[in-house]
């Protein structure tokens, strides 16, 4: 047996390992949708995948340390001159240095093409949650069906009749949203839309008294048409109050704009609405 050997090729595999979990996490929808949807990639969850990454990069980690340890001599050689000296800023480090401290100072600046990068990702999370569905407020997964049926503003008793119609077997309504579909073998969402009722024809959706799961991240007009509400008097609702808003951005980005918060951006849409029905 070759510590060497095997430090070197656990390195390598753990490696590979490691960047492939990393891809999937770079593609994975934001957690909210992933929990909500039960979204699996070869059966496995958001959470086994990240599991998967934390422990494979501590083998990574143990893996490297006993290759550098095997590999010093070698390691050494890099950092000495022509003259065989030893000299720990060398061109070579120099540039490794440097290269290592442009990623990191442009990330953290998000700067291009590092930011670009970050924006990638998040339009392809974007995209999954508009696939995939969004829940009706942040990780409604975790909340029991009595509080969840109070928070979408659902009779309980109601709901439970209508799960028993489709076979979907409640045996404590005080269980979670994600333990009562794990049971029935569903996503947290088809166990939501199973409550629902049935939608009447041209029935409109009203502004919810809590913001949905991922609103920030929605453009202004989105919301405007899921909710039937006039762009343009909206957005005079908003200068109104000095705010400044376009149907263009989401609702982070109009926060960002007036120095506040989504929630605060989402209680002012409430009370435009208000406003403009009196």
């Amino acid at each position: 047996m070759n510590i060497r050997k095997i430090a070197s090729l656990t390195a390598l595999v753990s490696f590979v390992l490691e960047m492939l979990t990393s891809v999937i996490l770079y593609l994975v929808p934001q957690g909210r949708v992933a929990y909500w949807s039960d979204w699996r990639l070869w059966g496995l969850n958001k959470t086994q995948w990240g599991s998967l990454h934390v422990n494979l990069g501590i083998l990574f980690l143990i893996a490297i340390c006993l290759h550098t340890f095997y590999n010093w001599g070698p390691i050494i050689a890099y950092l000495k001159n022509r003259a065989a000296k030893l000299r720990i800023i060398t061109t070579d480090f120099t540039l490794a240095l440097i290269l290592c401290l442009a990623f990191t100072l442009g990330t953290y600046l998000e700067l291009p093409p590092f930011s670009t990068i970050i924006q990638i990702s998040d339009q392809i999370k974007e995209a999954g949650a508009k696939k995939y569905g969004e829940p009706p407020y942040g990780h409604a997964e975790l909340s029991s069906l009595v509080t969840f049926n109070k928070k979408v503003e659902l009779d309980l008793d109601a709901s439970l009749t209508r799960l028993a119609k489709t076979k979907i077997l409640v045996t404590d309504p005080s269980q979670s949203i994600a333990e009562i579909a794990k049971m029935n073998n569903l996503s947290p969402k088809a166990l939501y839309e199973a409550m629902l009722p049935p939608a009447q024809p041209g029935q409109i959706k009203s502004l919810p008294s809590n913001p949905p799961g991922g609103f920030g991240q929605r453009p202004l007009a989105d919301i405007c048409r899921e909710y039937d509400l006039n762009g343009e008097a909206i957005r005079s609702g908003f200068a109104s109050h000095n705010t400044t808003a376009s149907e263009t951005m989401t609702i982070k980005d109009i926060a960002a704009a007036n120095n506040t918060s989504p929630m605060d951006i989402f209680e002012l849409l409430k009370l435009i609405v208000a406003e403009k029905k009196k």
